[in-house]
């Protein structure tokens, strides 16, 4: 079923429609006000945040094979300056160690090649594209977000998985040759000390803080489903927590000063697969209570359970984090819930439903976050595919206190300066906004850089652009 996306709707009137159809809260403002919502501080990690606009991590697969940044990974970071967003959640996703990387082109920390180097230069190429824009020079508040990719993690190209526990659904839907490789306690208090140890050098290349990453199916985030795993860090949510937390007060007793926030996926859902039939996304087919989600309910695992997550978020403000980057589930295995989409990537499928009412639900979803521990600092997503009503709808967000901050991912591959624009009350450029064509996660899908290649003038222009285009699905040709 084809769904219209919001670039169709002709006036804010009809789209307000649509969204009061989805959900009578899912409201949009007239207009972006100078001055209004967007544009107030926020204090955070010690500064002053001068709006309400975040970059999401957005990572490019085009770092050299020792995990240093390149050229194509500096423009990136350059163009995070130039969009005048004041928090840079993560940047991107920096692996602390080598066989944690998702790609052979993630950035990492290898100690014998100068990681405090390479990251002041990240945060260099980011000052610059400040200043060229005539910002002051540490305007923004900056992180680097840190992982370990575990169940996806493929250092060499290949999948190699580390993984906490066995997943019945997802290793039949990523099948391993040698089955996936378990990782004892000792393995992962060795990989925690190599998250503290990156932390160590973000904090002495001047980044404000770290972002311990917790979401997207990755190690930290599977950890807390790890519900059949047995020791300290399997069963109870005390227990499953318990990593995330040990990190938390290592990287604050190590660091002092360094501001730590988390990204989470506040719930998952079951894995979906592509019928090959229709090619739309559907649930993998399951016997009996589904035991290994995160925020869902085992009987019921369609629908959002608040508990566990809130319990979470309960233990992470007071273990000292002060910012929360919310999102849902994995772009491995629910991408249309986890990035809503009008068209799949070359792996992926067509959406089962409305994006929007993918949207809705990570507002609603920072909604309940926020009304549980509003202590916390929220960071909302989602946004991208809301196009040309973007502003309307964040500011509207912002305004009735369900979200702290917009944070922008894919949309500023496309048009890096949208908040700038937005909070000089200028309309969105239409030729520059984010279609949601994918193509961003098409290339790394099939071994090449990450980049806007249909509106980004500068990968337009790279080989890898005819390629991408070939891999497109037919809707899309």
């Amino acid at each position: 079923m084809q769904y219209d996306p919001p670039g169709r709707f002709k006036t804010l009137e009809e789209f307000r429609a649509r969204l009061a159809e989805i959900d009578p809260s899912f409201c949009a403002d007239d207009e972006v006000r100078v001055g209004g919502p967007l544009a107030q501080p926020l204090p955070l990690f010690g500064k002053t945040l001068g709006n309400r606009f975040a970059c999401h991590p957005m990572e490019g697969w085009d770092g050299d094979d020792e995990g240093r940044p390149t050229d194509l990974t500096l423009r990136r970071w350059r163009r995070f300056g130039e969009s005048g967003a004041a928090l840079v959640w993560g940047g991107e996703a920096y692996a602390v160690r080598r066989d944690g990387r998702a790609n052979p082109h993630q950035l990492c920390m290898e100690t014998d090649s100068d990681p405090a180097r390479s990251l002041a230069q990240l945060l260099g190429a980011l000052r610059e594209g400040s200043a060229a824009r005539g910002d002051a020079p540490d305007s923004q508040v900056v992180g680097l977000q840190l992982t370990h990719s575990g169940r996806f993690a493929r250092p060499d190209g290949p999948l190699a998985p580390r993984t906490a526990f066995r997943h019945a659904l997802l290793e039949r839907k990523y099948p391993h040759e040698a089955g996936p490789a378990l990782l004892s306690d000792a393995e992962l208090e060795g990989i925690a000390e190599q998250f503290v140890a990156a932390a160590r050098f973000a904090w002495e290349a001047g980044f404000h803080f770290v972002d311990l990453k917790a979401c997207h199916g990755y190690l930290m985030h599977e950890l807390l489903s790890a519900r059949s795993r047995s020791g300290p860090y399997g069963g109870s949510l005390a227990h499953r927590a318990r990593l995330l937390l040990q990190l938390v007060a290592a990287v604050r007793s190590e660091c002092p000063g360094l501001g730590v926030g988390v990204r989470l996926s506040l719930t998952d859902s079951l894995p979906y697969e592509r019928d090959e039939a229709t090619g739309v996304g559907r649930p993998m087919a399951l016997r009996g209570p589904y035991r290994d989600g995160f925020g869902i309910h085992a009987e019921f695992p369609h629908g959002f359970d608040p508990s566990e997550p809130v319990e979470l978020l309960r233990m992470l403000h007071q273990a000292g984090v002060e910012a929360i980057n919310l999102t849902l589930g994995s772009p491995y295995w629910n991408p249309h819930l986890q990035r809503p989409a009008a068209y799949p990537p070359s792996d992926g499928y067509s959406p089962p439903a409305d994006p929007l009412a993918m949207v809705f639900r990570h507002l609603d979803a920072a909604r309940r976050a926020k009304a549980a521990v509003p202590e916390l600092i929220y960071v909302g997503t989602g946004y991208t595919y809301l196009q040309e009503w973007l502003g309307p709808v964040a500011q509207h967000e912002v305004g009735a206190g369900h979200v702290d901050l917009i944070g922008l991912g894919r949309m500023l591959l496309s048009y890096p300066d949208l908040p700038r624009d937005l909070l000089a009350g200028q309309t969105a450029d239409r030729r520059r906004l984010c279609r949601t064509f994918s193509d961003c996660t098409t290339g790394p899908r099939n071994g090449m850089v990450s980049g806007c290649f249909p509106l980004d003038p500068f990968y337009r222009e790279r080989p890898e652009a005819a390629r991408v285009k070939a891999l497109r699905p037919e809707s899309r040709t």
